[in-house]
């Protein structure tokens, strides 16, 4: 959230009273929306951790989800440099846009938004039907036999890196990476605590 100091230092009257926002997924880097707040929109924000904007059309504050639900959870504010627009990261609830699309900027691609939406549908899968998909069955025959997936597939891209076939290393390397995210879920971590720990790591 946005401390005093950095709330005063908004230019209000550059922005004529109403500052522009990004609002973009803190998980999967993904731009939500874009939208507008004046000082009071922005107040209701910080205090109810939920973002809520002026509506230009309607001529009144609203809060996203106010009727779908679909809510965007405040977890940062950030103010850009010339303290005339906002960067505001958060957890959304469901989808974004009123098309049911997860952003209003439709197509949008990343690799980390895409390895996001993998995790996410991996993960999905959990606590399925254990006859309808692989990951499922892998789930229900518990961590002994999803680790023991993992070491074969490790040593698998072993033997295919000291062959050189580019190929056989991509898949190999797609087969030990899915089980790796299988297994932290079945230990109810995810790819993202890895990534946080070699942050810590290079940060030392």
């Amino acid at each position: 959230m946005l401390n005093d100091e950095k709330l005063s230092s908004i230019d209000w009257e550059k922005v004529s009273g109403l500052i522009p926002c990004i609002i973009q997924n803190i998980f999967s880097s993904e731009v939500l929306m874009h939208g507008y707040m004046n000082p009071e929109a922005l107040s209701i924000t910080q205090k109810e951790k939920k973002v809520t904007f002026y509506s230009r059309t309607k001529k009144r504050l609203w809060t996203k989800g106010e009727k779908s639900k679909n809510f965007l959870n405040v977890v940062k504010i950030i103010l850009d440099c010339d303290q005339d627009s906002l960067l505001i990261l958060v957890n959304p609830i469901n989808q974004t846009c009123h098309l049911n699309e997860n952003s209003c900027f439709i197509g949008q691609r990343s690799y980390f938004t895409d390895f996001f939406y993998l995790e996410k549908n991996i993960n999905a899968k959990k606590n399925s039907n254990c006859n309808l998909s692989y990951t499922a069955r892998l789930h229900s025959t518990g961590i002994s036999r999803i680790a023991q997936k993992l070491g074969e597939e490790a040593v698998e891209l072993v033997i295919s890196s000291l062959s050189n076939n580019r190929i056989d290393i991509i898949n190999e390397s797609s087969d030990l990476i899915y089980h790796l995210i299988v297994l932290l879920h079945q230990k109810d971590l995810d790819f993202l605590s890895v990534i946080k720990n070699l942050i810590q790591r290079i940060s030392k």
